[in-house]
């Protein structure tokens, strides 16, 4: 072999080389928010460090030619606070937070695992603005249906500023554990939550965004079969955005309902906020309201009202430090963020949140 056949042979695997790490890519990213602050839930008054849902999290995509591509993505919580799992001391690492893979093309995008799903991220989600829906201020009064995990989900391509995604749950004849939200169902069931099997679920959403208006729909499906009875749970969601220069408004309201033959009941939440941006300063309003459930808990005095008080400061486009105040007070047997019925919950905060 001479000398110019070899170095062409060494360029052509360079080139090779180059063009494969091309065709694909693995990022890393995060994010760690802590927070210090002075909590009092009903007549107890603590001081604390928190985490406010910080994790560590690998995406990575591969070009498979003709406009196809595969991708991955793993999300795992930590607690920044101590340096723990999420589960605190003593536990591990995993990715319970996010573990997906995909395949996307001109068709959409097709996703296998474990996320979150588009209802929730049509609505609540997107008007958390001050904290990312994280922490003590995180919205305690939305429904979350979905049981996590075991899902396969499509998304649809941009229509001019319009997307829709679908998912479904396996249920894998597991066992699950569902309770009402901001309500004990002791009284009723003689224990606080519904143990049974999963039956599976459902999740539609569909999102507008082009311009200063956005707009969200979601409804979700989850059925729980025990012993005695079956449980049926849905929620249906609808947000709206507007914004006018730097001020920005953003409002969901969400219907919940569930059936089974031992307890009927129905509930509504509403929750309105606004940012409004000065140079590096972000300032922060929200409030919500969740109503007294309805049917056969009718009588019970189950509402709340959430509401918060924040200031941002962006030190740069992946560093900011904030605080806040936010407060849920509880009806009598309401139990949003507390345990004991009645309590309320409030926290004084002051935190730095780092994206990287």
């Amino acid at each position: 072999m001479t000398k110019t056949t070899r170095v062409m042979l060494a360029v052509l695997a360079v080139c090779g080389t180059s063009a494969a790490m091309a065709q694909s890519s693995v990022n890393v990213y995060g994010r760690i928010n802590t927070t210090v602050e002075s909590q009092k839930t009903g007549d107890t008054s603590t001081s604390v460090m928190n985490s406010n849902s910080s994790y560590l999290g690998f995406r990575g995509t591969e070009d498979l030619g003709n406009g196809l591509k595969a991708g991955f993505q793993l999300e795992g919580n930590f607690s920044s606070d101590d340096g723990s799992g999420a589960g605190g001391p003593g536990t591990g690492f995993d990715f319970k937070r996010h573990s997906e893979v995909n395949l996307s093309g001109s068709f959409g995008t097709v996703r296998l695992g474990n996320f979150y799903v588009g209802s929730y991220l049509a609505t609540a989600d997107y008007i958390s603005m001050h904290n990312h829906d994280t922490g003590t201020s995180a919205d305690a009064l939305y429904a979350y249906v979905f049981p996590s995990g075991n899902q396969i989900s499509y998304r649809s391509p941009d229509f001019g500023g319009v997307t829709a995604e679908f998912n479904y749950g396996f249920g894998e004849k597991a066992n699950r554990t569902s309770s009402l939200p901001g309500v004990d169902l002791t009284p009723v069931l003689g224990t606080a939550s519904v143990a049974g099997e999963h039956k599976g679920a459902f999740d539609a959403a569909l999102n507008y965004n082009n311009g200063p208006l956005g707009l969200g729909l979601g409804y979700t499906q989850a059925k729980t079969e025990t012993a005695t009875f079956d449980l049926k749970e849905q929620q249906l969601g609808l947000r709206a955005s507007y914004t006018i220069n730097s001020l920005t408004l953003g409002a969901y309201y969400q219907y919940y309902k569930a059936d089974a033959d031992v307890v009927d009941t129905k509930r509504h939440a509403y929750r309105l906020a606004a940012m409004y941006t000065l140079g590096a300063s972000e300032f922060h309003a929200n409030v919500g309201r969740a109503q007294s459930y309805k049917g056969d808990l009718d009588g019970s005095k189950t509402s709340a009202t959430q509401w918060t008080l924040g200031y941002n400061y962006n030190l740069s486009k992946r560093t900011k430090v904030y605080g806040y105040f936010t407060k849920i007070n509880n009806g009598d047997d309401a139990i949003y963020n507390v345990n004991n019925a009645g309590d309320n919950f409030r926290s004084i905060a002051v935190g730095v949140r780092h994206l990287f």
